[in-house]
């Protein structure tokens, strides 16, 4: 492709390379860069590319967009904002794939995976269709699954898998929208069709400045999707809907004149069952995940389903036939009359969340075991505590992912939250240990909740991964449990 086309829609402020040069690929990694790839320098959080450039033109890259000159002699752009042209280059050179396809995209601090999976079930029962996925638990082309390590890749990444799916036959694709790729343009330049907006409660405030700044990265989308699909219910609602340069649709619990309303709704421990009214047209649904959060999440996606013409009756029909996702309250096999849900709630409104919706169908102690993670969001972790001592019989205090923080500290910060509370906690620092803890702990009708690791199967230790599958703790401490027997 010759650089002029890339450079299509990029606002250039100094061009020092010949427009008909030759470009093979684009990359933001030096250690990519290939011959005759274009090279972009993006200034990150902790480091900046153009410290790079040198390393990348030895890599074989012919041309450089950067903000500033380069030290060394190699054909180069100078554009306003790297990170912008770097989404927008990379959708000109893979020839704007999701233009191919219905992009939809799902955004929202809860409910994203859940939602994601459970529209591309939709789209595959009632549409026959080749659906991708792209989010927390990894991208799907189809059914082939690729690892993933962000719930929304780099725009260069993002648009290269785009192509992936296109040229294998999909027509849509669904997609975690994350407020990080948002506010970091990973998204600029994808055709969004219909988007749902599911939840905003306090998250990554060690990114954003405050939730204002954390709901205005959200809100984005809904300046870059044909049709937007909100839950009526959250208080954020508003300023989504103020903000939306789009239509929009509603949905909710609450409010009956929203386009799709959820009444006389069940509970249970198998999951959840709602009658669904639009417009005149009313029917009974079912979905197999337990937990009220369940009933929205399956709210917006039968929005979905109708923004895409497919019928209520349909859609629901796919909902019933849909199962749970890995980590998102997974049922786990135990040796007794004791329930073990894995959950990624990693979020006081998570938490409190599945919680809340637990106790409802727990016949005897709700137990929450739980951590948080390090290096994140301070302010949260006494909340989790107080939130967790509120709502549960008892609770393990333990690790997540400490990262380059003492574990030990932050368990303080977490049991400052519970400093007034009589309920009763053990602590546990290792995670492993904590959940034998619980397990060999256990009362007779217990629902033990190990929240926050979900469907992840590792922990982060300083800066290294170490394989940590809770699933196989807990498979371990039964095997062991039954060799005592």
């Amino acid at each position: 492709m010759k650089l002029s086309e890339l450079l299509r829609d990029i606002e250039v402020l100094g061009l020092h390379a010949p427009e008909e040069l030759d470009i093979a690929d684009v990359a933001y990694d030096s250690r990519r860069a290939g011959p005759g790839s274009l090279f972009v320098a993006v200034r990150g959080f902790d480091t900046d590319g153009h410290k790079y450039i040198g390393s990348a033109v030895k890599n074989g890259a012919v041309c450089v967009l950067c903000g500033e000159a380069p030290d060394c002699d190699v054909p180069y752009v100078i554009v306003k904002a790297s990170r912008l042209a770097l989404a927008i280059a990379s959708r000109n050179f893979f020839h704007d794939p999701s233009s191919e396809m219905t992009v939809i995209g799902v955004t929202g601090t809860n409910g994203k995976t859940t939602t994601t999976y459970l529209t591309k079930h939709m789209l595959e029962v009632c549409l026959d269709a080749k659906v991708g996925l792209v989010g927390t638990n990894g991208n799907m082309i189809g059914d082939e699954f690729i690892k993933t390590e962000h719930t929304t890749p780099e725009s260069c990444d993002l648009q290269r898998l785009f192509r992936e799916m296109a040229d294998s036959g999909c027509t849509h694709v669904v997609m975690e929208v994350s407020s990080h790729s948002l506010a970091l343009n990973r998204v600029a330049g994808v055709s969004f069709g219909p988007c749902v907006f599911t939840n905003l409660t306090q998250d990554h405030l060690d990114f954003h400045k405050d939730m204002a700044d954390y709901a205005a990265a959200k809100a984005k989308l809904f300046s870059m999707c044909s049709l937007g699909i909100m839950n009526l219910d959250d208080e954020w609602s508003r300023f989504m809907m103020k903000s939306a340069k789009c239509p929009v649709h509603t949905f909710s619990c609450e409010y009956s004149e929203a386009e799709l309303y959820a009444g006389d709704i069940e509970l249970s421990a198998s999951g959840v069952g709602f009658t669904v009214v639009h417009g005149a047209e009313s029917r009974r649904a079912k979905l197999g995940i337990p937990g009220m959060f369940s009933v929205y999440n399956a709210l917006g996606v039968l929005g979905v389903g109708l923004a895409l013409g497919i019928g209520l009756e349909d859609a629901i029909g796919a909902l019933a036939s849909a199962h749970g996702v890995k980590g998102r309250v997974e049922v786990v096999p135990t040796d007794g009359d004791y329930t073990i849900l894995i959950d990624y709630a990693h979020t006081p409104d998570a938490l409190e969340n599945v919680l809340r919706s637990m106790r409802k169908v727990t016949p005897g102690r709700l137990v929450a075991l739980f951590g948080c993670g390090g290096d994140r969001d301070r302010k949260k972790r006494p909340i989790m505590g107080r939130i967790a001592a509120e709502c549960a019989d008892f609770v393990v205090v333990t690790s997540d992912n400490p990262r380059t923080e003492q574990p030990e500290a932050i368990i303080e910060d977490i049991l400052e939250g519970m400093r007034d509370s009589t309920t009763p906690k053990e602590v546990i620092c290792s995670r492993p240990d904590a959940i034998e803890w619980a397990i060999e702990h256990h009362l007779p009708g217990d629902v033990i909740i190990l929240a926050g690791k979900g469907h992840e199967d590792y922990q982060i230790i300083g800066h290294e991964k170490h394989h940590m599958d809770e699933r196989e703790i807990v498979a371990e401490v039964l095997r062991k449990r039954k060799m005592y027997k």
